[in-house]
């Protein structure tokens, strides 16, 4: 045995003080097997036995003499048996494995402390379980280009812009468009950025940046990026309590009612009197007679056929599908818009033939040609301005307008007199001096 040699020089129990001196620490025993250190430490203000087998007695001398160190300075090492000894280094093992790949440095005291508070509040629940109930409810977010988001979701709209079995279809593309243009310009605004490197200070840098237009333009803005967030939300790019809604540049503006511009009876005849006369012009004519002189929506307008201008007689058909309320309502057409409407009696079809964008670029180069300023919305606000003055009736005006009465009411009242009314209902087209109607001719001598 390896012990004899150390067995002729060494006395056991060897008794192991600091430097040799004064207090013994520790103790080395021999044994059938080799060398037991042995120790007592205080532990929580009680003394506490320990040790430590060895198979050499040098290792258990090496040992020794470090233990009686430790206690000889007080230090806390000492106080552990073999076994806390190596929990603790198999437990900063297990918190260095932690740390690669997640990057988060812990202590043992952090672990165990949160551990504790843990199950205290499981009340004997194992923490696993509580942690898998947890994450079955919570998705983990991922990580995407802010832009590609953008282009993902436009792209998840567009089946919602086309109309499917003759319905209309649930998104105008007018407004997707604008929706599209508007989120594109916000993904530019923060180039290389992630959906979930949003902030509420980049969402106040945004909304800043429009300080140029009106309240109620930033309002729409806002109720894009909403919309943007609370889709990004659903498609784990953005946590559920991400909470950047909350950014005061998000929070609504009080928009005040904008100004009600309306053309002019005389401007009304020369449109539609120059529309007639002009081949570039002249698709406008039943569109704009529809729109004021019978209140119909420009947006209404142009998804009408002549099918619905003539399914009921005397009467305007906006069907659920073609009314921008979704809601049926008959136009009264009177003397005036029946006289445009005259000539396109055997037409069927689409009455206006081209997109939106070519209304308003073919309109405008009219307005240009008579030199009329454009107003905004214009034809409709005249219609329901002038039929309010003629009528002095809020809920008969609202019931063709499409409106409510308090809508009526709080925008239009007092905007025209009945004698603008009544020059603007008489808006009718010119006729040749040469061609007289049909009741004259039979009158004739």
């Amino acid at each position: 045995m390896a012990g004899e040699s150390e067995q002729n020089i060494v006395k056991f129990p060897k008794r192991l003080r600091h430097h040799g001196k004064g207090k013994v620490f520790a103790t080395i025993y021999e044994r059938p097997d080799g060398y037991r250190l042995y120790w007592r430490a205080r532990v929580d203000g009680r003394p506490r036995s320990r040790f430590k087998d060895f198979t050499t007695y040098t290792a258990a001398k090496k040992e020794g003499d470090k233990v009686v160190e430790d206690l000889h300075k007080g230090a806390q090492a000492a106080r552990l048996s073999p076994g806390q000894v190596t929990d603790a280094l198999a437990a900063l093992e297990c918190l260095r494995g932690f740390y690669g790949p997640t990057g988060r440095q812990v202590s043992i005291i952090g672990a165990v402390s949160q551990y504790c508070d843990a199950a205290r509040k499981l009340a004997g629940r194992p923490l696993g379980e509580a942690v898998d109930g947890f994450l079955s409810t919570v998705a983990s977010v991922k990580r995407m280009d802010l832009g590609l988001a953008v282009e993902q979701f436009i792209e998840s709209r567009k089946p919602k812009t086309v109309a499917k079995g003759g319905k209309r279809a649930q998104l105008s593309p007018g407004y997707a468009y604008n929706v599209a243009m508007w989120l594109r310009e916000f993904a530019r605004t923060f180039p290389g950025h992630a959906v979930c490197d949003l902030t509420k200070g980049l969402l106040d840098t945004y909304i800043g940046q429009h300080s140029d237009v009106g309240p109620k333009t930033r309002n729409e803005r806002r109720g894009v990026v909403r919309m943007f967030i609370k889709w990004a939300e659903r498609q784990d790019l953005l946590p559920r309590n991400n909470r950047l809604l909350e950014a005061d540049g998000m929070a609504r503006e009080v928009a005040e009612p904008e100004d009600i511009e309306l053309y002019t009876a005389k401007e009304l005849d020369a449109m539609l009197g120059a529309a007639v006369g002009k081949p570039e012009f002249k698709a406008l004519v039943p569109v704009v007679a529809m729109i004021g002189l019978g209140g119909v929506r420009l947006q209404e307008a142009v998804r009408l056929t002549w099918e619905d201008v003539w399914h009921v007689d005397g009467h305007i058909e906006i069907s659920v599908a073609k009314s921008k309320t979704r809601s049926r309502r008959l136009v009264t057409v009177c003397p005036a818009l029946a006289a445009w409407l005259e000539p396109y009696k055997a037409c069927s079809g689409p009455v206006w033939t081209q997109c939106l964008d070519k209304f308003h670029s073919t309109f405008n180069a009219l307005l240009e040609s008579l030199k009329i300023p454009t107003r905004r919305n214009g034809l409709r606000h005249g219609f329901v301005s002038y039929h309010l003055a003629m009528h002095a009736n809020e809920g008969l005006t609202a019931a063709e307008a499409g409106n409510s009465p308090g809508v009526i009411h709080g925008n239009y009242k007092g905007l025209a007199t009945k004698k603008e009314a009544e020059k603007w209902f008489a808006v009718t087209p010119q006729r040749p001096a040469n061609i007289l109607p049909l009741n004259a001719i039979a009158i004739l001598p």
